[in-house]
């Protein structure tokens, strides 16, 4: 299949993988920021077959993960409403909120539905004039085109049982927030490359000039993130910091221009609450006053919640590189895919998830098992 098998070629890895034991004279921290990405390294094995010394730093890229407590209390308070018909992406319905799920209250009786795209719910809003149907608009960059245009087309319809409940985070004020911490420890960044087939690169070179760190603009397949490494290797060797793009065969400098138009118009940069990370300034998308008509969180009265994390999970120190799934305590105990404790053990792009498919385990637990079966 063009534009994946060609990317899986264990001999270009051999290859690249020599070419970075050449060019790396000493330890770098190369944190991809992109989830996808975190599950492609951990699922090969190349966290783990990098020279001695280059350590990936796994970063805040779940959307899922990244989704505030409180969003999702919101939206379970929404769903329950008997009135509301809640649409949503399947690997939301698994993310524990402060004391259940939305799978759970489906289960319990309340209308949740799974939905492929925002424009399967903005067909059921037409279809079911008697219901209100309010769609969970999570992620990054990346479904925020998709969302605006859902968004745009109700406005068309004259929809008047449509609304979102908005809770887009923005890739550029994550990375800035972290490397203005003190405990900052990344050197260089994959960038992920579907953020910037829309946005581009350019948000990041500010960045790059202000913090002096490169930043890859990288795929997803095996040779992708083996190139980008080694891009970012180069760089930090010979004392530069440059954007570079290695995904060229989807990404351009400016994006997509036709999809940032449509976010311009729908949505407005908003300060958004991180989950496990907290609140940063200018992070997040929000819809403007022009679509407010569409905003669930102004349409419901779910104010006054009180999220409480359950006590057990360091979410907040694994998306920011500070842990691994395998410091926690809980990890593939108290906390596994089938029962989870926290958002990155339940998506498709969450760390935990990653670690514990590819049979990760904590050293203790490991030392158990050998003791038991020896």
């Amino acid at each position: 299949m063009k534009y994946l098998e060609e990317y899986r070629d264990p001999a270009l890895a051999r290859r690249l993988l020599d070419e970075l034991r050449r060019t790396a004279s000493r330890p770098w921290q190369i944190m991809e920021v992109c989830g996808g990405q975190t599950h492609t390294l951990v699922r090969q094995g190349i966290d783990e077959l990098l020279p001695a010394g280059i350590q990936m730093v796994h970063g805040p890229g779940c959307p899922v993960c990244v989704t505030p407590l409180e969003t999702l209390d919101r939206a379970m308070a929404i769903a329950a409403r008997p009135e509301v018909t809640l649409t949503s992406f399947g690997d939301m319905l698994r993310v524990p909120g402060s004391g259940t799920d939305l799978l759970a209250l489906r289960a319990r009786g309340a209308d949740v539905r799974v939905v492929y795209s925002p424009m399967d719910a903005v067909r059921i809003a037409e279809e079911r004039p008697d219901r209100e149907v309010v769609f969970l608009a999570v992620g990054f960059e990346t479904t925020a085109p998709a969302n605006a245009m859902a968004v745009l087309h109700a406005a068309r319809l004259g929809l008047g049982n449509f609304s979102m409940l908005v809770s887009h985070v923005l890739v550029p004020p994550a990375m800035t927030a972290l490397l203005d911490s003190p405990d900052c420890r990344v050197e260089a960044f994959l960038a992920a490359g579907h953020v910037c087939a829309v946005m581009g690169w350019t948000e990041y070179e500010p960045i790059v000039e202000r913090h002096g760190v490169p930043v890859i603009v990288t795929g997803f397949e095996p040779l992708d993130l083996l190139e980008g490494i080694l891009m970012a290797v180069r760089q930090l060797e010979q004392g530069r910091a440059e954007v570079e793009n290695q995904y060229v065969r989807a990404v351009r400098r400016t994006g997509n221009t036709q999809a940032q138009s449509a976010v311009r118009q729908v949505f407005r940069v908003t300060d958004r609450a991180w989950r496990g990370i907290g609140p940063l300034p200018a992070s997040g998308l929000a819809l403007t006053d022009e679509f407010a008509r569409f905003d669930a969180a102004r349409r419901y009265d779910v104010d006054g919640l009180s999220p409480a994390e359950h006590p057990e999970c360091i979410a907040g120190d694994i998306l920011i590189g500070a842990a691994l799934p395998t410091d926690c305590s809980a990890y593939g105990v108290r906390c596994t895919p089938r029962a989870p404790l926290g958002a990155p053990m339940v998506s498709a792009e969450g760390t935990c998830a990653a670690f514990h498919a590819a049979g990760r385990r904590r050293e203790d637990d490991a030392v158990t098992t050998d003791l038991r079966q020896g």
